[in-house]
């Protein structure tokens, strides 16, 4: 007998499930860049030129606004202090906020300013109080989404002007707004504002899909001549979100159909569905040597996965270890994975711990193991 020996566990032949990497494209987009992903699972539902340098245009604007809901969430800054409006601030073009020049306006409102309203204006307002200048700001920007994955993007400016080297990617505009979303739950609600009112201007949230009874409550749009139309979106529906981004749209009318179909899409043909809980047994596997002869293999997080609709038949979940596990064993400690498989359907696979830790046995009780092994084949 070869020891140990890898042990196959079938755990159910039609046993739901799904995988993180994407799936075969099954929808077409108008769109030149885009990118759909589950947001609890990291499922990949549709990527077109996902990792294609691009213009974000004003959608550039939700990493400004993730800068200044840091600052509030470390307390050095208030949503009711004033930031002062320079003349640069006052004289950019492009969408405004409408700020006056030489005022100082609320943290509060110049969010809502630059989420809601699309502010430039608002942008260089925040971008100069932070950080001196929007040159500073900007490279502000470009190092800190560096620390949390965004390794093609640079930040020219805080509002999303043209510039040749303001770039992006969808993939990397996804990441910005899963951050967001994660990161500041207290501040995200302004993302789903429909309207607001400064200086006695009454404006509109840009985001379509906000005005649809889908689920949306975030985030941005974007437009510049270069990269078209464009919107990063957040939607939820139940305990399922989606994020979003399409960039390279011809018309304000096309971004508005086209992301509604893609979003009822992504909800229509996939699913996200539970295989275990935190914690929650999945097999008992053999220990060698220990003072427990067999230790429960757990799940080490909620193990929840993304599949197509029409893939839910003839799933496999098999869990695969070495067994017996030699002790000692340590709580928690990785004892063997789960292999996720349909045809398909890319093989995924996830960790399994030791529920409990078991105490190698001493001397003894080792050497009478060893001798109940070589008579018998098995620990008795």
């Amino acid at each position: 007998m070869t020891f140990p020996a890898i042990r196959r566990f079938a755990l159910a032949a039609a046993l739901i499930a799904g995988t993180a990497p994407a799936f075969a494209q099954t929808i077409e987009t108008q769109a030149k860049q885009a990118y759909i992903v589950d947001m609890k699972t990291g499922a990949v539902l549709l990527e077109k030129n996902a990792n294609e340098l691009m213009p974000p245009s004003s959608m550039s604007k939700i990493m400004t606004v993730h800068m200044l809901f840091e600052k509030l969430q470390k307390g050095e800054v208030k949503l009711t202090d004033e930031f002062p409006v320079s003349e640069r601030a006052w004289r950019i073009q492009g969408s405004k906020m409408f700020v006056p020049l030489g005022s100082r306006v609320k943290v509060e409102d110049l969010i809502r300013g630059i989420v809601v309203q699309s502010g430039n204006d608002a942008c260089i307002v925040v971008a100069e109080a932070l950080a001196g200048s929007e040159e500073a700001f900007s490279e502000q920007m470009t190092k800190r989404g560096r620390e949390f994955g965004l390794t093609k993007t640079v930040f020219k400016n805080s509002s999303g002007w043209p510039h040749p080297e303001h770039v992006t990617t969808a993939r990397e505009l996804a990441l910005i707004a899963k951050h967001t979303i994660e990161m500041f739950p207290e501040y995200y609600k302004y993302y789903a504002e429909l309207n607001y009112t400064f200086n006695g201007i009454k404006q509109g949230n840009r985001n379509p899909l906000l005005y649809k009874p889908i689920g949306a409550d975030g985030l941005k749009t974007g437009h510049t001549e270069a990269a078209g139309y464009g919107l990063t979106a957040s939607v939820k529906r139940g305990d399922r979100r989606i994020i979003m981004v399409v960039n390279g749209l011809p018309s304000m009318k096309e971004r508005a159909q086209e992301t509604e179909g893609l979003i009822d899409w992504a909800f229509r043909e996939y699913e996200n569905y539970a295989l275990f809980k935190a914690g929650e047994p999945v097999q008992n596997a053999g220990v060698w040597l220990g003072e427990a002869k067999t230790v429960p293999l757990v799940a080490a997080d909620d193990l929840v996965v993304t599949l197509p609709r029409r893939a839910r038949q003839g799933m496999k979940v098999t869990a695969v270890f070495q067994e017996p596990i030699p002790s000692p064993i340590q709580k928690g400690q990785q004892a063997g994975k789960l292999v996720i498989a349909a045809p398909g359907v890319p093989t995924k696979e996830l960790p399994l711990i030791a529920g409990e830790s078991v105490a190698q046995l001493g001397p003894a009780g080792r050497i009478g193991a060893a001798v109940s092994y070589l008579i018998f084949g098995a620990q008795k």
